[in-house]
């Protein structure tokens, strides 16, 4: 299988906002009621984004969010789905409520449309539970070396990890990863992006020197260099990118502006070696949301009908 893909789940906001909810456990949202328009900024970079992927000829799959019920955080879709190269759909419990009816059996009904799916595994009546696992956000895949990677947080439950990871076949690797101000980072992706044979990552982040060294000998067992990134860049999103390719295998890393701006020069020039870096200018969405670029694209690897 492999790292990337050409193919990319997006879903337009219908009432992109600040999310109460979540924000209790997602430090890196900011509350800021300085801005007049909230959704009308958050739709004009959602087609930033759109525009700057379909222009370097990325396939996309953009599905309208419903208006009701409101769902603010409609637009970072890989937390409640995943979508699998042997045509597996799995569908992710979700900690906040108000974001459950994010996912949506119609969405998935539009990927069958194009995409051959075999199996539908459904995990979200973990909620009952309050167990939960949201998706690419909770878990970072490596897999080409078959490798998931996650932190502990109240979105991520580590039994539910280790059972997706036995379902997939793939390594687990878990650690607790602390924010600037010592509490749980709430999803793995906002530290950590791994690409082809590269991984972003923010060591700073993992207190206990076993498990840096954990994750540092990982990658170092499958080859891939490690471009660090400090706490201070972290919480700009650098560690929120998201390494795909066109249908010329040509490849991109989708990066946002800030996250960009925050990179050294010695840090740009290690991720272009492996890709074109295409930065998008998407404020609104990190700061109110607390997601990046990443967060907004479901990664596609369903076989082709």
């Amino acid at each position: 299988m492999r790292q990337t893909t050409s193919s990319i789940l997006l879903i337009r906001p219908a009432h992109f906002g600040f999310n109460e909810e979540t924000a209790l456990s997602n430090s890196f949202q900011q509350k800021n009621f300085n801005r007049a328009n909230f959704h009308a900024d958050a739709e004009r970079e959602f087609d930033l984004l759109t525009k700057a992927l379909a222009e370097k000829s990325i396939e996309l799959t953009i599905i309208e969010d419903t208006p009701y019920p409101v769902k603010p955080d409609a637009v970072f879709p890989n937390n409640w789905i995943s979508m699998h190269a042997d045509g597996t759909v799995i569908l992710y419990p979700m900690c906040s409520p108000n974001r459950r009816t994010e996912r949506r059996m119609d969405v998935v009904e539009k990927l069958k449309e194009r995409y051959r799916v075999t199996q539908l595994i459904d995990f979200s009546d973990w909620e009952n539970k309050n167990k939960f696992l949201e998706g690419t956000g909770s878990m970072v895949f490596d897999h080409i070396h078959r490798t998931a990677y996650a932190c502990s947080s109240l979105r991520t439950d580590k039994n539910l990890f280790l059972n997706v990871c036995s379902l997939l076949s793939y390594k687990p690797v878990f650690f607790t990863a602390l924010d600037t101000q010592q509490k749980e980072i709430y999803h793995a992706n906002v530290m950590m992006n791994i690409g082809e044979k590269f991984a972003v990552v923010c060591l700073e982040a993992v207190p206990s020197s076993l498990e840096r060294k954990t994750i540092i000998d990982s990658f170092a067992a499958n080859e891939m260099e490690i471009i660090e990134i400090s706490f201070q860049q972290m919480m700009a999103f650098p560690g929120n990118m998201l390494s795909v390719h066109n249908n010329k295998n040509e490849p991109f890393l989708v990066i946002s502006q800030t996250a960009y701006k925050t990179l050294a020069a010695n840090q740009k020039e290690k991720l272009s070696h492996y890709a074109s870096i295409l930065p998008v200018n998407i404020p609104t969405i990190e700061s109110i949301g607390g997601g990046s670029a990443r967060c907004m694209m479901a990664e596609i690897f369903l076989p082709r009908l």
